[in-house]
């Protein structure tokens, strides 16, 4: 009987496998048939699911119809080809993979003798990557660094900002925590604030510099200096930089090389968040926007972005790990063993946040060995190319401006309002993309720059070829031809 599931029976297992494969292939099949955002209101669900959990058993196929008839309905495609909100998350094959063999061993690998394997190869595919974006080799395991997969650049963010407070305290004193000052640009992902807010930072601290398009949003080295100075003068303690490449609202890229000559004659931490862009400096020709980076103490990339490897993978790279060690380790008597104490290996529990954590070194190890370095610059060249196409036809139509710089796959544009429009367009440019999105055949999300709504228009969705492009812009003619009638 179908409904009397064993909690693990390898047949079983290979018969609802093979049927959950099956489908998952046939939503990617179908995936372009759904509204891309999804249409429901808040609390959907709770109409459409019973109050308490079944007494009985279910069956698998009664499951399947309410996720294609109540779940799917409630879904944003992230995979779909007209997805181009946000930054893409990309999943691939290869990447399921490697998912499917970390639940299927499903270990809990915080220290290396709960699995060796998975601490070994997490230290091997990281310096795999670390080779691939050319990085030091000070950021390499051979040396005093190394890298760690987190969850989120959030976490990574997170860690490496407690490193750097712990490091500065025990210098200047753990009383000195009120007199300690993070700098990073407007553009920084909100993720370095909540950083700043757990770890004790003071809000007032936290310099959140101002740029604008005669930069390219990026931040200006003038700025930071006399604002770095100013804080000295004021008897605070400058101790952390975040600078960014790709941010968030138009993927500007902050001075890497002068920023880090700056961290270091002030002696600060100086942290690299290449969540979004960092993937395509596996690319030679864009490898430059990286140039700088031995002079970072920690550089972080989303695979689980723009590199084909399932959400979540995090890969953070130190200088030097002990930085993060003393900072976040505890060694409770019940997690003792040889090798840990003999410092023989690497316990990645004391490089991160949680105790707990997955094999998710399996799916990058896939990626790279079913793609190959060169097929995953060419996917990385694919997307810029098909960026580039859209910037064209943006370009081509006069009603349409590209308001900054173009970068990599990211598109930043609006809608020209009429002369004397009262707020410059905001308003028609949030009509624009309500109007869109909507619709279900495309989705944007947007931003604000200098004051004026943006829309971005973000190329990475593994499945997105040309044609999703010219569609996309069909779609965005047609709204804004019904939107000026209007005006």
């Amino acid at each position: 009987m179908e409904g009397s599931l064993k909690p693990m029976d390898a047949e079983q297992l290979r018969e609802y496998g093979h049927r959950m494969v099956d489908f998952i292939a046939d939503y990617y099949k179908s995936i372009e048939s759904f509204p891309v955002l999804s249409q429901v209101k808040p609390g959907y669900l709770a109409e459409l699911l019973p109050e308490s959990a079944p007494n009985d058993p279910e069956c698998l196929q009664d499951v399947f119809d309410d996720i294609l008839q109540k779940i799917i309905p409630g879904i944003t495609h992230w995979q779909s080809p007209d997805y181009f909100a946000y930054f893409p998350s990309n999943s691939s094959t290869a990447g399921f993979l490697g998912e499917m063999l970390s639940a299927g061993f499903n270990i809990v690998g915080f220290s290396w003798v709960t699995s060796p394997a998975a601490t070994e190869l997490e230290v091997i595919v990281l310096d795999w990557l670390a080779k691939m974006l050319k990085l030091p080799n000070q950021f390499l395991s051979t040396g005093k660094g190394g890298g760690v997969i987190q969850g989120t650049a959030s976490e990574a963010i997170l860690v490496v900002l407690l490193a750097a407070r712990d490091k500065i305290l025990r210098k200047v004193g753990k009383k000195s925590l009120e007199k300690l000052v993070v700098y990073a640009s407007d553009q920084t992902h909100s993720a370095l604030q909540k950083a700043c807010q757990i770890a004790g930072i003071f809000p007032e601290n936290l310099r959140v510099l101002k740029t604008d398009l005669t930069s390219n949003y990026a931040l200006s080295l003038e700025v930071v200096s006399e604002t770095i100075s100013s804080d000295l003068s004021a008897g605070l303690i400058p101790f952390f930089i975040c600078a960014t490449v790709g941010t968030t609202s138009s993927a500007a890229v902050d001075p890497i090389s002068e920023l880090g000559k700056i961290a270091k004659a002030f002696n600060m931490w100086f942290h690299i968040d290449a969540a979004y862009a960092g993937s395509a400096c596996i690319c030679p020709e864009y490898r430059h926007y990286i140039d700088g980076v031995e002079e970072a103490d920690s550089f972080g990339m989303n695979a689980h972005k723009w590199f084909l490897t399932n959400f979540d993978c995090s890969v953070l790279w130190v200088q030097d790990r002990s930085d993060l060690i003393q900072s976040l380790s505890t060694n409770p008597e019940y997690l003792k063993n040889k090798a840990s104490q003999e410092n023989a290996v690497v316990d990645f529990k004391d490089w991160q946040i949680p105790l707990g954590r997955r094999f998710r070194s399996l799916k990058l190890w896939l990626v790279l060995r079913l793609y190959g370095v060169a097929n995953l610059q060419s996917y990385i060249r694919n997307h810029i190319r098909l960026a580039e196409q859209f910037e064209q036809l943006i370009t081509s139509d006069s009603r349409f401006e590209v308001v900054a710089p173009r970068t990599f796959s990211l598109v930043c544009f609006r809608l020209i309002p009429p002369p004397n429009d009262q707020d410059n367009g905001y308003k028609l440019n949030h009509s624009l993309l309500d109007a869109v999105n909507s619709s279900g055949k495309i989705f944007l999300s947007h931003t604000v720059l200098s004051g004026n709504f943006i829309l971005r228009f973000a190329v990475g969705a593994p499945l997105t070829e040309d044609r999703h492009i010219k569609t996309a812009w069909q779609v965005l003619q047609d709204q804004a031809t019904t939107l000026l009638k209007d005006y």
